[in-house]
């Protein structure tokens, strides 16, 4: 029985599918790699007590301490940006609000990846503290107050994990020429979060940097799931620089845009 031409069009571009696939969830998976490896290196490290990383915080630590304690009006806008505009609260209320609007887009998916992403973020960092249990800093002239354990900073690793699910589920909806400069609001919107704790006294240097790399390995992880569910769903691979789904930025429910086709080439409407 003859093969329809059809199936042969489709066999040919398999292979080809495949192997971008396979390089896609590859990359992927070395981009949470990055992430992990050096988080665990540097928890051994804290926990071991690593003299030069103590060195280290402690001289980022009295150094931004200094400057705080004299100079008040400064230490009131880094409080201000930390408790106010950066404070996980109203990062993780942005993100619950991006998740409602994704449900009522009818994106399930992408508004699945966005919610667990926010809740195994916040999981495992509060996990991560009650097993390495460090103090955090303890300063004269303290001017700064914050409760539980230091490592790693959960203001950090919340910065990293909300400012990606906002970035990777809104780019699609930005004109490309603003992309580059809502990526760089956001990488100095994470960097911000990791100084003022450090400067107001209530994080070590190594606790920001422990939360910006946990973050980075959760939303790497997830994110090369929802990559692996695309292809499996036949959709091409994006990458990130897009956005996490381009579709969403054709204004029309995800119910809709993937709908079987019809034999009249149009979409069908359950």
């Amino acid at each position: 029985m003859p093969v329809p031409d059809s199936a042969r069009r489709l066999r040919a571009r398999r292979p080809g599918a495949d192997r971008r696939y396979g390089v896609h969830l590859l990359g992927a998976a070395a981009a949470a790699a990055a992430g992990a490896v050096p988080f665990g290196l540097l928890l051994v490290l804290v926990k071991s007590r690593w003299e030069p990383l103590r060195r280290l915080d402690s001289g980022a630590a009295g150094r931004l301490h200094a400057i705080a304690v004299d100079h008040p009006s400064w230490t009131e806008t880094l409080r201000f940006l930390s408790d106010r505009v950066w404070d996980p609260v109203t990062l993780r209320t942005a993100v619950a609000l991006l998740t409602v609007w994704l449900l009522y887009r009818r994106a399930w998916r992408l508004a699945a990846w966005s919610a667990v992403t926010a809740v195994a973020g916040g999981l495992i960092g509060w996990l991560v503290k009650a097993v390495t249990e460090r103090a955090r800093p303890s300063l004269e002239d303290p001017v700064a107050h914050a409760p539980g354990y230091s490592f790693p900073s959960g203001h950090a690793m919340t910065a990293t994990t909300s400012f990606a699910i906002l970035l990777l589920v809104l780019l699609p909806l930005v004109p490309r020429v603003w992309r580059p400069l809502c990526w760089a609001g956001a990488v100095v919107s994470v960097a911000g979060v990791g100084f003022t704790r450090v400067a107001l006294g209530v994080h070590w240097f190594s606790d920001v940097v422990g939360g910006w790399l946990l973050g980075c390995a959760v939303v790497a992880l997830t994110t090369w799931a929802f990559e692996a569910w695309r292809a499996d769903a036949g959709r091409r691979p994006t990458g990130v620089g897009g956005g996490l789904e381009p579709e969403l930025g054709t204004r029309r429910p995800e119910a809709e845009l993937f709908a079987p086709r019809s034999p009249t080439g149009r979409r069908s409407r359950r």
